[in-house]
Order: structure tokens, then sequence, then C-alpha cells
């Protein structure tokens, strides 16, 4: 059974209700609070937390419980409540089960997973609570959730998260260890079973060594779900089983090599807008003028975590964002199912202004073609509207769902290169436009101060392309 249960609820779980799932536990359990009354924990008679309850969140996009549970929920806007069971508690996790099912019977609606759903007769336990973690020579001590709920295992080293669900998403627990991990000065090491994907949300913000993705594998124990590399727990902390003797490179798990072309492909998009600090700037116009130019649409919701949760609203995201002012304000956006996309945005205050730094995707499947012929019409608008610096276009060999699986997934081939009217102005004499690259940049924009677009080969099957786009960068900042 899954450490995290979530019921996804037709009315809000009020504080009644909540109590009343919480009452699973039998009346000579405590009730505290962490995380500045935003987790609710359901405690043994000694004080050790069993059970810890993120606040619900009201969903109102099409598609999260799809995408991340792979489940069906109620219709929108319906509510999202996790529960997360004490690594090492026993009857923890059927105690969490058994939470969700009050709730859902109380409130209407569904619980993930099934077969975590219990009865609503009360779950005795005795409060035992195990000493170290075990398993697959890793042991050590557990966290106690009234800390950081997210975390399971701490060492020296890395704070490491167990996340027995179809997709690892930038969850509100998941955010809070990233941020726990981070003040620390530690890796964060996630631990997921076979079968599991990553959302690009927190593959874009997981970091190097030692923080990993890793994934358990039958053949060869754990791997590096991003690199491949066979894991095992040593020194306090998941690491790279050296090379054999015989090898010159470290082992790759055999499941990570086993991939086939499916003709899917990403189109994506990475570029950097820095707007004058005024009251009248409104953010999230790039990023919308990017989903309209490619799907038709713009996005379908957003959010400070995964699931995406509010109905795409530029106007609120810029409230938030000066809210929180000068401090930077990390965002997921996301799109209509029908055509998978994903975006992430990180706002910062600086002395340039306010800038947008914008990671997003698009996935299509082998019958669909990529929409590049709007890619030069989609640069001139940011450039000329939306105070484009710097764009960088590629096109990959990857899911049409976004999802990262723990397969090998070639890089991506850069399409185009977009260089901001600012940033053009700044360069000494015809630098911008004479190149060393065959292709003459398309100017964008006003004559009199353009923007250029360097298109490049853009083949998923020819990596060389990202010799003429290194040829560029060189040419560019005068080496």
């Amino acid at each position: 059974m899954t450490k995290d249960v979530i019921a996804l609820t037709t009315r809000m779980p009020d504080p009644w209700s909540v109590l009343a799932g919480l009452l699973s536990g039998g009346p000579d359990k405590l009730v505290g609070t962490s995380g500045d009354g935003a987790v609710v924990q359901l405690c043994d008679a000694q004080g050790r937390p069993l059970v810890s309850v993120e606040a619900p969140l009201l969903v109102a996009v099409e598609g999260e419980a799809e995408r991340l549970l792979e489940a069906s929920a109620p219709p929108v806007p319906y509510w999202w409540t996790e529960v997360r069971a004490t690594t090492g508690v026993a009857e923890a996790e059927q105690l969490a089960g058994t939470f969700a099912t009050r709730l859902v019977s109380l409130l209407g609606g569904s619980a993930w997973p099934p077969d975590a759903v219990g009865s609503l007769v009360v779950v005795r336990t005795d409060g035992a609570e195990a000493d170290d973690v075990e398993s697959d020579g890793v042991s050590a001590a557990p966290v106690s959730a009234t800390a950081r709920p997210a975390i399971d295992v701490l060492t020296e080293k890395v704070a490491v998260v167990i996340q027995d669900r179809p997709v690892v998403a930038m969850t509100a627990w998941l955010s809070d260890a990233f941020r726990a991990a981070a003040e620390a000065g530690l890796g964060l090491q996630i631990v997921s079973p076979a079968g599991t994907t990553l959302s690009p949300a927190v593959r874009d913000v997981l970091g190097g060594w030692p923080s990993r993705w890793i994934v358990q594998d039958e053949r060869d124990g754990y791997y590096d779900g991003l690199t491949g590399a066979v894991l095992r727990w040593q020194d306090g902390m998941f690491a790279p089983v050296a090379a054999p003797e015989a090898a010159e490179d470290a082992p790759v798990a055999a499941v990570f090599r086993d991939v086939a072309d499916t003709g899917e492909r990403q189109l994506g998009l990475t570029f950097r807008m820095v707007h004058p600090a005024d009251d009248r700037l409104v953010l999230g116009g790039g990023l919308e003028t990017v989903w309209r130019a490619l799907t038709g649409n713009p996005p379908a919701g957003w959010g400070t975590s995964e699931p995406a949760n509010l109905p795409w609203s530029p106007r609120q995201l810029t409230d938030l964002a000066h809210r929180r002012a000068p401090e930077p304000t990390w965002l997921v956006v996301v799109g209509d199912p029908s055509r998978p996309g994903l975006a992430t945005v990180r706002i910062t205050r600086t002395e340039a202004g306010v800038e947008e730094h914008v990671t997003v995707a698009f996935g299509y499947g082998s019958d669909e073609e990529c929409p590049v012929d709007a890619l030069p019409a989609l640069a001139e608008a940011l450039a000329t509207r939306h105070h484009l610096q710097s764009m960088l276009v590629q096109l990959r060999k990857a899911r049409r769902d976004i999802a990262v699986p723990p397969r090998f997934e070639g890089p991506g081939v850069p399409l185009a290169f977009v260089l901001g009217a600012e940033e053009v102005r700044t360069l000494s004499g015809d630098r911008a436009r004479r190149t060393p690259l065959p292709a003459t940049p398309v100017a964008l924009g006003l004559k009199s101060r353009p923007a250029l677009y360097y298109p490049l080969p853009g083949d998923p099957s020819d990596l060389s392309g990202w010799l003429d786009f290194e040829r560029l960068m060189r040419h560019l900042k005068g080496a």
C-alpha cells in the first residue's frame, strides 16, 4: 500500500469532516499542526506523528488528476486533499486510507489509489515505530513528521523522499522537501518504483549531485532515472556503483537502455524576458502568446505547485508575484489535455527590472506535425511586445504526454535561436548580423531596432546542430 493517499472530493473538507477522518485512529490519538497550520497531524499518545494531512486544494483545471494520478476525478472544481503516512510506523498506511475513505463518504468523490481505500472502522495502532528504515541495504533513521512530513529519511548528506505514485510531481509536499534540503545544504534524493515517470517541473529543479531521481529495478536494484547509472546505498546516500576493473565506465541499468523510437516529439522553448518595473506591468503575457501561437488556445491553468489548480489568469499571477517580491516566485503552467503542454516560470526582481525565465514544452504524436512554421512570427511577437531578451527552440524525440520516463531520452537539437532587439543593439558593429552560419538571420520587428532570428538545422537524428549553435554563441560573445 502506498504511503500517499489522496481524497478527491466534490465538497470542501471542513474542520468537522477532517476531524471525523482523524478519529479513524481512535479517541486516544492527538491532533496537532505544523507548517504554520498548513499540515494537520494525527499523533499517538506519546505525540509521535502517524498521519499528516495537507491543507485541501481547490482544483479548477481539467485533466490534472488524469495527468498526475492516472485516475478519474469529480467534475471541476473539486477538492484535492493529500494524506501522508509516516515512515516506519505500524498501521500508518492503513490509517491514511481510512482517513481518505471517511472524507469521501462524507463529501462525495473518490480516493487514490483505489487499493488504499479502507473501511470506516477505527484503525487500532499500538504506536510502534521502527528505529530504522531498512530495505535492500538502505539503513537510516526515519524523519519525524513533526519536522518535515515530506522527508522520509535524513542523513548528513541527503534527504530522501519516497514517492509511490504514477508521476513524481512538484506537489506542495515535495516543494517543501526541496526547500528544507536546500536550507540544510543537503541533496534531495527521490525514490520511486518501476513504472513511475517524472514531471518536467521536478526534473527542471532537481539539480545535480547528490540530488537524484532513484528508480527501483528488479534486475539492478536501483538506478538513476535520468542517467541510468546503477546505484547502491553507501555512505549515507545513493551513489553509483564503481565500474568493474575491466570496464572504463560505471554500469548502466539494462532497462534504461531499452528504448524504441515511437515517432513522438516534443517542441521545447526556453526564453527570458526583462520587463520595466512599473505599476502597469502584467506578467504571463509572453507565455500566453507562445501557447496561443502553437496550440490555438491560452494555457488552461497555473499554480505554485502540482496539481496546477487555478484557471489561467495573468492578472492573478502578477498579483502573486508582486506580493512575494523581492523574493522570487516559481510557477507551473499547464495546457488543455488535448494538447499536452507544461511550463515552469521563475519571476525575479533585479536591477534590470522584472525578469521572467520560462521553460515550456509541447508534445506531439507520430501522426502530428510540430508547428515549426509558426516560430518566426511567434519570436517577433515576443520581441516586439514582451521584451524578449533571448530564446532557444529545440526539437527532441520524447513522449507526447510530456512525462519524463526512467529511460534514455536523447537530447534535443536546436531549431532556432532568437536575440532580442536590445541585445542586438549592444553588440558592436555588424556582429549580430554577420555570423559564421550558412543561414542568414531573419530581422524581426522595427528595421531601425530589429531582433534577430537565427534558424538552425533542427534534425532530431543529427546532433551536429549543437556545433552550429556553439559557433554562433562564440561569435556573438566575441570569442
